[in-house]
């Protein structure tokens, strides 16, 4: 992988498996494990998704075979009961499908992912068709990035930007994708901001600041210790 990949379309899946909606029980659950997925989207004759058929669609068939729902179970697990009684893809699937565009951000897609409760997502164009597929593992490759290309990018976009003046030499080092910024700085209230803009720098794991104001001159700033303005920040935290 060359580069950063800013948005989905650099690390989704293109070749993918779909499911037209007449697809019967026996074949999704083949395709499934032939294919070593736990989802599959399905699509009308344009090639859009309407929907998408996982492992949880047709676990309820199992799960009411050898039994007769009571009536709580029948109240309140209308939907199971009913796609236990299921047998195409049409009927299985959970509609309409979460999906996500091809030139969505992976933190838009990660973000999407978290708050639906899911591993992949169908990538559609604007019209609803299918262009790919991207899965948690996918989104994951961003923290394969080498260590001194984030270096170079956390110089450019983040220390060149908001300290071109510094007091004296601001030393950048990633290890591990730990980002760890040393060196003297003339406003340490950039710091908090500095933090911010580092994390969002993909591949970053974590961020650890070291950077001090100016040196005290004790003949103008008798009051002030040295150091005084050291900053440090590390893990999830906020500067302080």
């Amino acid at each position: 992988m060359h580069g950063t990949p800013h948005i989905v379309s650099d690390v989704m899946t293109s070749t993918v498996v779909a499911l037209g909606g007449g697809a019967m029980f026996k074949d999704i659950v083949k395709t499934m494990q032939q294919r070593k997925v736990s989802a599959l989207p399905v699509l009308d004759g344009e090639e859009r998704v309407i929907g998408v058929v996982s492992e949880a669609d047709l676990l309820p068939k199992e799960g009411f075979r050898d039994s007769v729902p009571d009536r709580y179970t029948q109240l309140h697990r209308l939907s199971d009961l009913v796609k236990a009684g299921a047998v195409t893809a049409q009927e299985l699937m959970t509609a309409p499908a979460i999906t996500v565009h091809p030139d969505a951000t992976l933190a838009q897609a990660a973000r999407v992912m978290a708050r639906s409760r899911v591993k992949r997502l169908p990538v559609v164009d604007d019209r609803g068709v299918l262009k790919g597929v991207v899965s948690r593992s996918d989104l994951l490759k961003v923290f394969l990035r080498d260590d001194e290309d984030i270096a170079g990018e956390v110089r450019r976009g983040v220390v060149d930007q908001l300290f071109p003046d510094p007091v004296g030499p601001i030393r950048v080092e990633v290890r591990d994708g730990v980002v760890t910024l040393t060196g003297r700085i003339r406003d340490t209230t950039l710091v908090p901001v500095a933090a911010r803009l580092v994390r969002a720098v993909e591949g970053v794991v974590d961020v650890d600041f070291a950077l001090a104001g100016p040196p005290r001159h004790p003949d103008l700033d008798p009051d002030l210790p040295d150091d005084a303005a050291t900053r440090r920040t590390s893990g999830t935290g906020s500067a302080s």
